[in-house]
This record gives C-alpha cells, sequence and structure tokens, in this order.
C-alpha cells in the first residue's frame, strides 16, 4: 500500500512538474517585443553602423562552390575506360 501511494506521489509529481514548465513566466521575458525608443542620436549612430555592415558585407566576394571530390572523379562523367563490353 505505501509503495503504490509513493509511486502515485511521484507520478503526480513529475506530471506538475512538466505542466508547469510549459506556463509563461511572467516575470522572465526573453522576447523582444519590449524595446526601448531609440533617441535620434541613437538611431542616427544605428544607421550609420547597419550601413557600415551593409557595405561591408557588399565587399565580400561571393564564395565559389568548390567540389571536394573533383580530383577523384574523372574527367567527365560521361566518358569511361570501359571498352564497352567486349
Amino acid at each position: 500500500m505505501l509503495r503504490t501511494l509513493i509511486g502515485a506521489g511521484l507520478i503526480l509529481g513529475l506530471l506538475t512538474g512538466v505542466a508547469a514548465a510549459q506556463l509563461p513566466m511572467p516575470s522572465l521575458s526573453l522576447g523582444g517585443d519590449h524595446k526601448r525608443k531609440l533617441s535620434p542620436e541613437e538611431q542616427a549612430k544605428q544607421d550609420a553602423v547597419d550601413k557600415a555592415y551593409n557595405s561591408a558585407m557588399q565587399k565580400i566576394p561571393d564564395k565559389k562552390s568548390t567540389d571536394p571530390w573533383g580530383n577523384i572523379r574523372q574527367a567527365s562523367p560521361g566518358t569511361s575506360q570501359n571498352s564497352g563490353g567486349k
């Protein structure tokens, strides 16, 4: 009887812990919904930083796709060195 009560209490405790983890925490906000308004000076500085970032990103050349198996494959995949089944 005691073993059954302990097991039921353990299961009940685990279920309430899982259910409590799904509830939103009112004191903890991880979202960015509560951002403060920037002053005009701060906004201008942020715009300058964004503009510098975008111009730096445009200066980076496009990365060419590399084929790691290129030197292992044959020169052209359509040709083979087989004689065609002599």
